[in-house]
């Protein structure tokens, strides 16, 4: 007897060892695999367009011009009697978009609304230079980033900043895009 009941001893301590690694892997694998799950959702959809819409508020931000504040409405007098006034147009830009490898195109034409006429002698004077610049700054955005409607505005800050930058006495008050086609 004493035999038998080594033997089951010795055959009961492995079944109870390998029963708890068992239920480990039964119960706590999933959910492990949870947890990585909510963990990517919760950085995916939460933390990166939180992450975004403050460069977004950052981008506009810089744009304003210096004297303007938002919110008093003088931005907002003084562009509506001006707006449209002086539009300078750039027509048909071809950009490679970031990442795509030259096998998609990114087309747009753009217009600036300007605050006089000055400042669209002085675009007309750069157009080179403001051609270099938006494509500069499209061409380092992939698809889709283009693709995004959202994005669209940012874009428009960036191009706006991106042209501040070269022509710093030039005022800017709208962007608009008469074609945003990729293909």
């Amino acid at each position: 007897m004493d035999a038998n009941n080594q033997i089951e001893s010795a055959v009961s301590v492995p079944k109870k060892t390998g029963g708890s690694a068992m239920k480990i892997l039964i119960i706590g694998l999933p959910l492990f695999i949870i947890q990585v799950i909510a963990v990517y959702f919760i950085t995916a959809n939460i933390l990166l367009n939180r992450m975004q819409r403050e460069m977004d508020e950052k981008m506009v931000g810089k744009v304003i011009q210096k004297g303007d504040k938002p919110g008093t409405g003088k931005e907002s007098k003084e562009s509506s009697a001006e707006l449209g006034k002086f539009i300078y147009p750039i027509d048909d830009i071809i950009v490679n978009p970031a990442g795509t490898e030259g096998k998609k195109i990114f087309l747009m034409s753009i217009a600036f609304d300007l605050g006089s006429d000055a400042d669209k002698t002085t675009f007309k004077d750069k157009d080179l230079i403001i051609r270099d610049a938006i494509i500069t700054t499209t061409a380092r955005k992939n698809l889709r980033q283009l693709n995004d409607i959202v994005y669209r505005d940012t874009l428009k800050s960036e191009i706006v900043q991106q042209i501040n930058s070269i022509i710093p006495d030039a005022k800017i008050n709208k962007v608009y895009f008469s074609k945003f086609i990729i293909n």
